[in-house]
């Protein structure tokens, strides 16, 4: 790098002036401001901030040069720098968002493209790609087509019990994936296990988890904001998360019909139904079905979660299948 140039991390919650140059930056690139990020890293030339990057745990965001200077081999620097602080973190494999016109560059910089729209490219770099996660599901698919699910479960309720039930019922298979990301009262390991009971006695149903591949904070990362997400944002990338699915994942499975419960509720997951359904048009069905009710209430794992909270053992029991409520006996009271 140039000896007049200077790197250093921009400290986005601490520093006024920095955060008001990175929001220039951003602007002028057409990036939004409104990630959550964990680290961020800045180029300047004497006081300009003329290159920026960041990342949230492993996913690459927010990455930009001013235009006076992308001869400068700028873009470069900054990844290094993103990637020498994710593996002090112990990040190997990193996720990137970025406009569908920088692919040529990103992929000489030995990025992956997972899949890319009008909108956003979404590429990722490391060891247990996309390409092994496929595999993964190729080797353990069953005979047949097939149906798939994808829920978060937290906890496994009654409720997502009835909509694998169904589902089983129509067709020769069903893939349940559950959300991997660890962000919900309940860890990942413990809502596959709560599900993997939950279905135990279906005999064609298959659980898999979705990585970062399937509604995960390098996907749809709106979808953990929930109505605190702007829903322009979250309709992109919702899209984007449909169409990993559509294209990548159902031919794999030979998948033919998703299904969803209808969502009262949460705006963000109502954009998310939204958009599966004009993603998938004619070639994969959407199937939405009414939410399960008991005495007049729809289930939900929110109410669930604030029934534990308050100890309503009434609604525990007419909300959660037994698998769950044995489940959460034994390992949480």
């Amino acid at each position: 790098m140039n000896n007049k140039y200077i790197s250093k991390r921009i400290w986005l919650d601490k520093d006024k002036r920095g955060l008001e140059d990175w929001r220039h930056l951003m602007e002028k690139a057409g990036l939004q401001t409104g990630e959550t990020l964990d680290y961020t890293v800045g180029i300047y030339d004497d006081k300009r901030l003329i290159a920026t990057g960041s990342f949230a745990e492993n996913i690459i965001k927010c990455v930009a040069v001013c235009k006076d200077y992308q001869a400068e081999n700028l873009l470069t620097q900054v990844l290094t720098a993103l990637i020498e602080k994710m593996n002090e973190s112990g990040y190997y494999h990193y996720f990137l968002y970025t406009k569908p016109e920088k692919e040529n560059v990103f992929r000489s910089l030995g990025f992956k493209k997972i899949i890319a729209n009008d909108d956003v490219l979404f590429m990722e770099q490391g060891p247990d790609d996309f390409s092994s996660y496929l595999q993964h599901l190729q080797d353990n698919k069953k005979a047949g087509q097939g149906a798939g699910i994808v829920m978060n479960a937290n906890p496994f309720t009654k409720g997502h019990q009835y909509l694998v039930e169904y589902a089983a019922q129509k067709n020769d298979q069903v893939y349940v994936f559950v959300l991997s990301e660890d962000h919900s009262e309940f860890s990942t390991k413990d809502r596959v296990k709560m599900v993997e009971a939950g279905v135990s006695h279906l005999s064609n149903v298959t659980v898999f988890p979705t990585r970062k591949y399937l509604v995960s904070q390098a996907t749809f990362p709106a979808y953990f904001l929930k109505d605190k997400a702007e829903l322009t944002v979250a309709r992109t990338q919702a899209r984007l998360d449909a169409q990993i699915f559509k294209e990548k994942i159902a031919p794999v499975l030979e998948i033919n019909v998703r299904y969803v419960g209808e969502e009262p509720y949460s705006k963000v997951t109502e954009v998310y139904n939204q958009a599966m359904e004009e993603v998938f048009s004619d070639d994969l069905t959407l199937v939405i079905l009414p939410r399960k009710e008991v005495n007049g209430s729809v289930i939900s794992a929110t109410k669930v979660r604030k029934a534990i909270a308050e100890q309503d053992e009434t609604l525990l029991l007419d909300f959660l299948p037994k698998t769950t409520y044995d489940y959460l006996e034994k390992n949480f009271r």
